[in-house]
């Protein structure tokens, strides 16, 4: 029998980040051809698909992180690293069911700025990943996590004046202010999930090196 081949975490991380990253030019997709909530079925649809392929990843490294004698790192941030992964792919899809489930009418302008944040904050974490793989380039880690906290603050700021002019220049349409109050959030609570990543990224990196 041949010898089975080493799980390699590291792909598996850049596949985890690959999927979020499509996901999230889905989510781009999505805000920039809005033109009804009924209109994005066939998004849901692959969205769908995109997070199950990621559920799959994540997976593969609980079960592998549980079998295997040796790892690159300590079990338990491997598996807080993927599952801080999987979170930011789980909920991109969720703020898209959001969109549909509440049948919003219209796209805020603010709402692009939010997944293009997202999608540059992940593109980001992507191309860091090479340097994670080498403990020993822990600078350009940081600088990667310097990237996406900068995103992250200007995701807060943001956020800030968004939900103030939600509640000043919609103060009239009460279902409204609800509605884009939840959704704002969960676009914000993404950006703070990208940099959940990038802070754990650090950390391992920081302990390996």
């Amino acid at each position: 029998m041949g010898k089975k081949d080493k799980f390699n975490y590291f792909d598996a991380f850049e596949k985890q980040l690959d999927i979020a990253s499509e996901e999230a030019d889905l989510l781009v997709e999505a805000i920039e051809g809005f033109t009804t909530a009924e209109g994005l079925r066939d998004v849901l649809e692959r969205a769908h698909v995109i997070e199950h392929r990621g559920d799959m990843v994540n997976r593969d490294i609980l079960t592998s992180v549980a079998v295997d004698f040796i790892t690159p790192f300590e079990r338990a941030d491997i598996m807080e690293l993927a599952q801080r992964l999987d979170d930011v792919i789980d909920m991109i899809e969720g703020v898209l069911q959001r969109f549909y489930m509440f049948d919003v009418h219209f796209m805020h302008s603010e709402a692009i700025e939010f997944a293009r944040i997202i999608q540059k904050s992940l593109k980001a974490l992507r191309k860091s990943m090479g340097s994670f793989r080498e403990f020993k380039k822990v600078k350009k880690v940081r600088s990667m996590v310097e990237d996406v906290a900068e995103l992250e603050e200007r995701a807060d700021d943001m956020y800030v004046e968004t939900i103030r002019k939600l509640y000043t220049e919609d103060v009239d349409n009460a279902v409204r202010i609800e509605v884009w109050s939840r959704l704002f959030d969960r676009l914000e609570e993404i950006c703070d999930a990208t940099k959940k990543v990038a802070d754990t990224m650090a950390a391992i990196a920081l302990k390996n090196m």
